[in-house]
Order: structure tokens, then C-alpha cells, then sequence
């Protein structure tokens, strides 16, 4: 089975999502966060976030899931030999782009 579906995705099982979709996830993600910028300015958007229980509780939310995200970067560039700070630092400024440019300059 598991040779079954190395033949299926010329990938190995357990590999990290592909170059191509990260890409498209970019190229759909960045304007909608351009439009949020421009509208609302970079601190504009965390006012927002806190403007009721529901916001506070996406941004807790999203708060939670980009520090689980840091700890598996985190231990991905010790395993990787890679640069763990600027990678965090970009998830801290931006948010998901953070991630996704690490996942796109992954070498495997």
C-alpha cells in the first residue's frame, strides 16, 4: 500500500504539502491581506480583533494556532539546520506568511 501511494504522488508518504499549492495559497491570500492593510492600516487590523467576545475569541484562536506553528518551526529548523529567527519573525509580523514562505524554501 504505501509503495501504492508513492507511485500516486511521486512524493513521499508523509511529505510536506507541495511548492505549487503553497503558491496558490500566496497568490489567493495576498490581496485579501493588502485590502485589509490598506483599509485599515497594520495596527487597524488588531483594533478590530478586539472590538467583541467573538473577535477576541478568532484572535485567541489564531493567537494559539501561530504559537503551536512556531514550536513545530522551531524544532523543523533544529532537525533542518535552517534559521529558526527570521522565519519567526516574519510569523509574528505577518501572520501565516511566516510559515508558508518556510514551507516554500523548504529543501525537502
Amino acid at each position: 500500500m504505501l509503495k501504492s501511494q508513492m507511485e500516486q504522488t511521486n512524493r513521499p508518504v508523509g511529505s510536506p504539502i507541495s511548492k505549487k499549492v503553497i503558491i496558490a495559497i500566496l497568490v489567493l491570500f495576498s490581496p485579501l491581506t493588502v485590502v485589509a492593510v490598506i483599509q485599515h492600516g497594520f495596527l487597524g487590523i488588531f483594533k478590530a480583533a478586539f472590538t467583541n467576545y467573538a473577535t477576541i475569541q478568532v484572535f485567541v484562536d489564531l493567537f494559539i494556532a501561530s504559537l503551536l506553528i512556531l514550536i513545530w518551526m522551531w524544532f523543523d529548523a533544529k532537525k533542518e539546520n535552517r534559521a529558526f529567527w527570521p522565519w519567526a519573525l516574519l510569523t509574528l509580523a505577518a501572520g501565516s506568511f511566516g510559515p508558508l514562505f518556510y514551507l516554500l524554501f523548504r529543501k525537502r
